[in-house]
């Protein structure tokens, strides 16, 4: 049966505000990303962010419950968006599956608007300030890190496969190296000393097989 003028104009509609919903919810997330990558989630104040976003109140609890809840759906979407880049990268067979990692942990050293990419990974940035704090975002950010890790692993594999790494067991040799990097990223913004990711680099290359 034929849809009438009136049917397709709702339909038009309704995908429009549905559109738009989505377009602010993900504003709100774009906008809370960048103020929580620079000064912390609990620094961010709920009133700071919506003047940011340029927001009312009421839309931001319209799309979250608390606060919380916003800071879960804040790592989700970063994951996301960090997977899908990853995916892009790793699966780039002009290179070897060796050339593709260090292409990745290169990437962390790297400086974006006067940041360098390692403070801007958000495990790096609220594991420690949030673990205790909330365990949602806590699990969020642990299954994001996983995620990662096991993306890694499936390279290194390849990897053993192409003859450019290595290793005995690409699962524990990328949790070491993700651990690795963690952890120098951390101490990077502890002493804001480039050096420590350089040598992480180099021991990230002697882990995997080359000098």
């Amino acid at each position: 049966m034929n849809k009438s003028l009136d049917d397709w104009s709702n339909l038009f509609y309704s995908g429009a505000m549905n559109t738009k919903l989505h377009d602010t919810r993900q504003h709100i997330l774009d906008v809370g990303y960048q103020l929580v990558v620079s000064k912390g989630f609990t620094s961010v104040g709920l009133a700071q962010l919506l003047n940011t976003a340029h927001v009312p109140k009421g839309s931001f609890y319209h799309y979250f419950k608390s606060k919380e809840q916003f800071g879960e759906a804040l790592i989700q979407d970063y994951f996301c968006n960090y997977l899908q880049k990853l995916d892009e990268l790793f699966n780039d067979t002009s290179q070897s599956a060796y050339q593709r990692l260090l292409t990745y942990f290169t990437r962390w050293q790297e400086t974006e608007n006067g940041t360098c990419n390692a403070n801007r990974c958000l495990v790096v940035k609220l594991s420690a300030e949030v673990s205790d704090l909330s365990e949602s975002m806590r699990l969020a950010l642990a299954d994001g890190a996983r995620k990662i890790t096991t993306a890694m692993a499936q390279v290194i594999e390849q990897g053993i496969k192409d003859g450019s790494i290595q290793v005995e067991n690409s699962h524990d040799c990328a949790i070491d190296i993700y651990n690795m990097w963690i952890g120098a990223s951390v101490l990077h913004k502890l002493y804001q000393d480039a050096q420590g990711l350089e040598r992480c680099l180099n021991s990230t290359k002697a882990r995997l097989g080359q000098k």
